[in-house]
């Protein structure tokens, strides 16, 4: 298909709809620019279940103005648990009450993914300034020198000062840029599913957020809005992860791998939704986010494992500081892009590299391993608990 008569507004170009590059979209706004965002699915949306958030995320919603609307969707935990998948017994939990929120400024909160999706939509809207283009798949760009040109699928051609890849683990922004293939899949799958709330198993920490952890599996459970529904993820690992398969077949695997765990896992197993998977997948920590006009942000760039629950947590921090920079950069869009790579990397790679490490070592170990963890984690007081994650919940954006 023929390309279209350049349409050229000096705009920043955002490839990706997502949590990340709606952020960016306002933190650019803020700062006067002009933008739009690209996403290829035919409305701006997101997948039905739920997400976990750190206090760290909350400066750059203030930022955003934002804070409040999330706020008024969340539930706020008193606890984050992780429970051995065999004896039910906790193993360790982060406490997120109110001496959590003193020492952190800011709370720890569980938001449905639409909630959250709609309320940055909400936002861009609100900006004159930004765009929201749907159905538009990018199949590529080009570095005019002075500005960008932007394909898309269905054959326009749009022109920015700039274009910003948020468009996710599968970035095409990316595979053009580092051309580095397809992320590194890691053998695991989940499955994901919301019940009503009072339909969940009594014997659960219902109230809190949790974590059952066993030698190569492991289920993710919290309450969401207003405590009526209630969002269930269960992770294994299978040598299937990269097939499609049925929902009897999923099953069987399931019963399979769960089949000694504690009798509540084995409840929740029951009742999830199977008619989809999601293999998992993570990236390894790497320089060169940018090139020339365009730049990384987010899973782009820094796709990261959910041991931490941080992957939306490190593009929401991406938007407000790449913004900074751009402001900064005054107009030397490669120089601006290049400081925010030197602000982001090591943050973003500890976060990686720590979420595989807490992936095979503290959530999926088995046999003295197992052992060793329980002594060792149960030994630690809550003090000991923060002091491991001030890093992570101190920090925030910068």
């Amino acid at each position: 298909m023929g390309w279209s008569v350049a349409e050229r507004d000096g705009a920043a170009l955002i490839v990706g709809g997502g949590v990340g590059g709606l952020c960016a979209a306002i933190a650019l706004a803020d700062k006067g620019w002009q933008v739009r965002v690209l996403e290829q699915a035919p409305q701006f949306g997101a997948i039905g279940y739920g997400i976990q958030l750190g206090p760290n995320v909350f400066p750059a919603f203030e930022r955003l103005g934002i804070a409040q609307a999330v706020l008024a969707k969340s539930l706020l935990p008193g606890n984050v648990w992780m429970i051995d998948a065999f004896d039910g017994e906790p193993v360790t939990r982060v406490r997120t009450d109110d001496a959590f929120r003193r020492r952190y400024g800011h709370p720890y909160v569980v938001i449905h993914r639409v909630d959250l999706h709609k309320i940055l939509v909400d936002a861009c809207k609100r900006w004159p300034s930004i765009t929201l283009d749907e159905d538009a798949a990018v199949t590529g760009y080009a570095d005019e020198g002075d500005h960008v040109v932007v394909s898309t699928q269905d054959g326009r051609r749009l022109e920015g000062a700039f274009v910003v890849g948020a468009d996710g683990l599968r970035s095409r922004v990316r595979a053009q840029m580092i051309g580095d293939g397809d992320p590194q899949l890691i053998g695991y799958v989940a499955h994901r599913t919301i019940i009503p709330f009072e339909k969940a198993p009594k014997g659960a920490p219902l109230n809190d957020v949790a974590l059952w952890g066993g030698p190569g599996f492991h289920i993710v459970h919290y309450p969401l809005r207003e405590k009526t529904i209630f969002n269930i993820v269960a992770v294994f690992r299978t040598d299937t992860f990269s097939q499609k398969g049925d929902v009897e077949s999923y099953r069987a695997e399931l019963q399979a791998t769960y089949r000694d765990a504690h009798p509540v896992m084995r409840e929740m197993i029951a009742m999830l939704d199977l008619e989809r998977r999601w293999p998992i997948a993570d990236r390894a920590p790497q320089r060169g986010w940018s090139q020339g006009r365009a730049v990384l942000l987010g899973d782009s760039a820094h796709a990261t494992l959910q041991s931490l629950a941080q992957g939306a947590g490190m593009a929401i921090e991406d938007a407000v500081v790449f913004a900074d920079c751009v402001e900064a950069g005054g107009g030397d869009h490669p120089a601006a892009f290049a400081a925010f790579e030197k602000k982001r990397l090591s943050r973003t790679a500890r976060v990686q590299l720590e979420s595989r490490f807490m992936w095979d070592h503290l959530y999926h170990t088995e046999g003295v391993e197992s052992q060793v963890r329980n002594e060792a984690y149960r030994a630690r007081s809550d003090e000991d608990v923060w002091r491991c994650l001030d890093w992570l919940y101190r920090d925030g954006p910068r």
